[in-house]
């Protein structure tokens, strides 16, 4: 009897094929993440090589322009603005778009006298129809408005960077000058910086930390080698002829619950080079509560299944194929996690009334398993740090991270039934007070 004859053989028919196909993602998996290590180890050395000869330009070669889309941004709006005041790029302006807020967002901001900020007021029916038709709207006022103007019009669209940042965003100042080298590349249209979680407190926080860094230090680190690393939501930075050339005539960004993912995989297909920036950072708050953190990846996990569709356009562009490859099973992500999902508990199921007992008489499988499992995370885990025992300290921490995982897993089924249904709506992330968040204590790895 064959090997998967002795593992599955007892099985019904249909478990058997489900779990011989979720065994197959779970090593394509562990396949992909040990690629990404490779290329993401490949790129840290030839970025070193680069800085090592000398940076070709300096952020002075290009004009910043920091979108900030702001709905009911009282608590932290006069702490991100503030934060970008102390930029180091010679040639900044700031638009934040007050998207019809009720609060005191505009009040505050009609407060800060900063020759550099530009306020977009919007109001209903315009305001509060989401994040992408906000950025579109600064988009069109960039253009139309503030680049016109005498100060500014020496700038070419090659040369003009635009940099989103979130309301509670905390981006680090020097930012302009560590990711302008990128820009020197004449085929980058956008590079996104490494996010990190600032009110961490608590596990949810923590967790979130790890996600977020890992992300960006394994995964994209490792995109960038081929030159398909995605835009992220906040601290992304494109330049503004990468976005000419995905805008449809309503502006760069689509009505999408996810418009970074869907905008980055656009310009990349569009014939652009995405890439990662891991030497600067900006940081955000995490959710300390499960019920926000539910609504808000209920929210992701449904963009992701919109984000489907970009498959069609997979073989446009300059991506190397083992990029394309790669590609195809970025945007699958969400349908193979909730295979692996349903397999898992399917299994719990039959364990539970007896009906899966194990059969096959090898120990290594067990450990295959477990190595599969698990391994992924130890991996993740080891990412935060050089110490001599991170390697211990990320196996003690991977259950919990594990746990984690777990307990956000339902959102995927849950956003899947609102899209098949065609619920569209957001909901807007509630966020802490700064004297709340800025007493948080955390590892910082």
């Amino acid at each position: 009897m064959s090997l998967l004859g002795e593992l599955y053989g007892h099985l019904p028919h249909w478990v058997q094929i489900l779990d011989v196909i979720v065994l197959a993602i779970i090593v394509a998996q562990v396949v992909s993440l040990v690629t990404l290590l490779l290329a993401a180890g490949l790129f840290r050395v030839r970025r070193a090589r680069e800085r090592s000869r000398g940076l070709p330009v300096s952020d002075r070669d290009f004009l910043w322009v920091f979108l900030v889309p702001a709905l009911d941004e009282e608590v932290t709006i006069a702490d991100s603005v503030s934060r970008l005041a102390q930029t180091t790029a010679e040639n900044a302006l700031f638009l934040v778009i007050d998207d019809g807020s009720s609060d005191r967002t505009g009040e505050i901001l009609a407060g800060i006298h900063d020759r550099r900020l530009h306020v977009l007021t919007r109001v209903p029916p315009d305001a509060h129809v989401g994040k992408a038709a906000a950025l579109n709207a600064a988009y069109r006022h960039l253009r139309t408005r503030i680049l016109t103007r005498r100060r500014y019009v020496r700038w070419d669209d090659d040369h003009v960077v635009v940099a989103v940042v979130d309301a509670d965003g905390r981006l680090d100042p020097r930012a302009p000058s560590e990711v302008c080298a990128d820009f020197a590349d004449a085929r980058v249209g956008g590079t996104q910086v490494l996010v990190r979680i600032y009110n961490r407190r608590g596990m949810l926080t923590w967790a979130q930390d790890i996600e977020f860094a890992a992300f960006g230090r394994i995964f994209q680190a490792g995109r960038a080698r081929w030159g398909t690393a995605n835009m992220g939501g906040n601290g992304q930075f494109t330049r503004l002829s990468a976005l000419a050339d995905v805008d449809d005539g309503s502006g760069p960004w689509r009505d999408r619950l996810t418009e970074d993912q869907d905008l980055g995989v656009r310009m990349i297909q569009a014939g652009w080079a995405g890439t990662q920036n891991n030497r600067t950072e900006i940081h955000q708050q995490g959710l300390n509560s499960v019920r926000r953190l539910y609504r808000q990846r209920v929210r992701w996990a449904q963009g992701n299944w919109q984000a489907i569709a970009l498959l069609r356009g997979i073989w446009r562009g300059r991506m190397p194929l083992v990029g394309r490859i790669d590609a195809v099973f970025y945007l699958l992500t969400p349908l193979l996690q909730l295979l692996t999902g349903i397999a898992f508990i399917v299994s719990l199921i039959m364990l539970i009334f007896g009906e899966s007992a194990y059969g096959a008489p090898y120990w290594w499988i067990l450990v295959l398993f477990l190595a599969l499992a698990f391994g992924p995370g130890i991996v993740t885990l080891m990412t935060r740090g050089g110490h001599w025992y991170t390697p211990l300290l990320a196996i003690v921490l991977v259950i919990p991270y594990t746990v984690y995982a777990w307990i956000i897993f339902p959102v995927l089924a849950v956003s899947l039934l609102r899209q098949l249904a065609g619920v569209r709506s957001w909901a807007k992330t509630a966020r802490e007070s700064l004297d709340e968040a800025d007493d948080a204590v955390g590892p910082v790895a």
